[in-house]
């Protein structure tokens, strides 16, 4: 089984951000526990990594990790620093712990602190697809805390079918198709700016998908695209 025609890409979007990358994988027979005995054991062996690697370095060291780079050169255009690389350092040095929340976002936030890939999950039959890879134009939207936030003109943005916006990279995730209890199919996709290979993106849904499956075995995959925009103009 496969979803029919998960992804738009506008034009857009290969013009404005050259050498970029975004992963989509779209999951179905998922569950989503309040908490995953599994997971948690995974997200505590991951801080131990974490702070093993990471906890001596020096802040610029720290910070010159890739793919740290290329996410702190697209968030510098709008003055703004990568949130996941922030975490990378409250684990490995100010000793905070990854949050322990519903297992389908815990299995999210694993794959993304251990990867340093910014990615996004949504409640797939809550939103109408495909959905749609575009340039952002100053879209109001609703963050998951009320906020009325605005996708930042030029950013990265991803919308359903409706044009309702599911997250922008600097401004992060709507409140729209969030995930919940009740939650039996689920959609996650990686931004990935340019200078990130797209290999990493690959590796990245994988891991993403080993974790669903731990809580939920029988996960069936029934989408899985990673689009790259070129770096030349006009070659696909």
């Amino acid at each position: 089984m496969s979803e029919a025609r998960l992804l738009v890409v506008d034009p857009a979007w290969r013009e404005t951000h050259p050498g970029a990358s975004v992963g989509l994988l779209a999951l179905r027979g998922v569950t989503n526990p309040s908490q995953h005995e599994g997971l948690n054991g995974l997200a505590s062996t991951l801080e131990d990594e974490v702070r093993a690697r990471f906890g001596a370095m020096d802040r610029q060291e720290l910070r010159g990790t890739p793919p740290l780079p290329a996410y702190a050169a697209y968030y510098k255009r709008w003055g703004q620093r990568y949130h996941v690389g922030l975490q990378l350092e409250s684990v490995a040095q100010k000793g905070k712990a990854l949050p322990r929340v519903a297992a389908l976002v815990e299995a999210m936030f694993i794959a993304e602190l251990r990867n340093l890939l910014l990615t996004a999950g949504h409640d797939l039959d809550a939103l109408v697809l495909p959905v749609r890879l575009g340039v952002g134009q100053g879209e109001a939207f609703s963050a998951p805390s009320g906020a009325e936030m605005a996708v930042k003109p030029g950013d990265m943005v991803i919308a359903d079918a409706e044009g309702y916006v599911l997250s922008a990279i600097v401004t992060g995730p709507s409140a729209v198709a969030r995930i919940g209890p009740e939650t039996t199919a689920a959609l996650f996709y990686a931004y990935a700016p340019p200078g990130i290979d797209p290999a990493l993106v690959a590796a990245h849904l994988d891991e993403i998908e080993g974790n669903v499956r731990l809580i939920s075995p029988e996960t069936e995959v029934v989408g899985r695209e990673i689009v790259t925009a070129p770096l030349t103009a006009g070659v696909d």
